[in-house]
């Protein structure tokens, strides 16, 4: 699977742009062409080629990509970037979904969140809404996550109540799987999941790029009595490697509003409440 570029070219071009913010672009391109030439990339990204030679360097150090004579291909991790280079992808579109998914939280909910980009956004608006503050020693919500970086967050919230599975984390996503992380489902029901995502569509269902992160995603759909998948306009229609579950697992899917109407009416056919932000 690959990603559309947003743009033909990056949004933001030239000395305003930090190192973290061109790194992120110039993968994105990587991403979706496979292969970039010093040249190319300098042109796309509005930078002179030493800066892009050195960029390619220190992404290759990282086994972000491969470097060639003359530029760089991509390796396949490029495809399941670190979350730390996914924030700046689709942020407004991915906050308008968090704050549309967090309407759906009820005082008092037992909820399931994996990890990701979206799914830490509906975290952060979950923990700052009003009237989820508990004035009482009960918590306003109980949070259950394999992901790190949200259980980090929510961890100085007196009123959230937050339950980490446990696990290896991931170090693409945070995201703790393995048998540590999905033993815990056995001992617990939640009341919602809500589930991010690489791809989804009518045809496939749920599905991310890694396959113990999916046992772990599974797994907390079939403890939930409802099922809300999140995922911007750029993974509807599209599906990765590992299932997750059936469309038909599905109750609510919250995405965006640069999905096309044909795919909005599939998911509606085969029974999916489509809330787009």
């Amino acid at each position: 699977m690959t990603f559309a570029p947003d743009a033909p070219s990056p949004a933001r071009k030239g000395a305003g742009v930090t190192r973290h913010e061109r790194w992120n672009a110039l993968l994105e391109l990587l991403a979706d062409a496979g292969r970039l030439t010093v040249e190319e990339a300098s042109r796309r990204m509005g930078v002179s080629a030493a800066t892009i030679r050195r960029d390619f360097d220190q992404l290759a150090q990282q086994q972000m990509l491969a470097r060639t004579r003359g530029g760089a291909v991509a390796q396949s991790v490029s495809y399941d970037l670190p979350l730390r280079y996914k924030a700046a992808r689709h942020a407004s579109e991915k906050q308008r979904i968090a704050a549309a998914t967090a309407e759906l939280a009820r005082p008092g909910s037992i909820i399931g969140l994996n990890g990701g980009t979206t799914t830490s956004e509906v975290a952060r608006v979950l923990a700052t809404r009003a009237d989820l503050h508990a004035e009482g020693a009960t918590p306003a919500l109980t949070i259950v996550t394999n992901a790190l970086n949200i259980g980090n967050e929510l961890a100085v919230r007196p009123h959230v109540k937050i339950v980490l599975t446990g696990g290896v984390p991931r170090p693409q996503s945070y995201e703790l799987t393995g048998p540590l992380a999905t033993g815990i489902f056995d001992q617990v029901t939640l009341d919602v999941a809500i589930i991010g995502v690489n791809g989804v569509d009518a045809r496939h269902g749920a599905t991310c790029h890694n396959e113990g992160e999916a046992d772990v995603n599974r797994l907390m759909a079939e403890r939930a009595e409802q099922v809300v998948v999140v995922a911007d306009g750029s993974k509807v229609g599209h599906r990765a490697f590992a299932r997750i579950c059936d469309v038909a697992d599905i109750d609510v899917l919250v995405t965006d509003g640069t999905v096309p109407e044909a795919e909005v009416a599939a998911f509606t056919e085969a029974g999916v409440r489509v809330i787009t932000a």
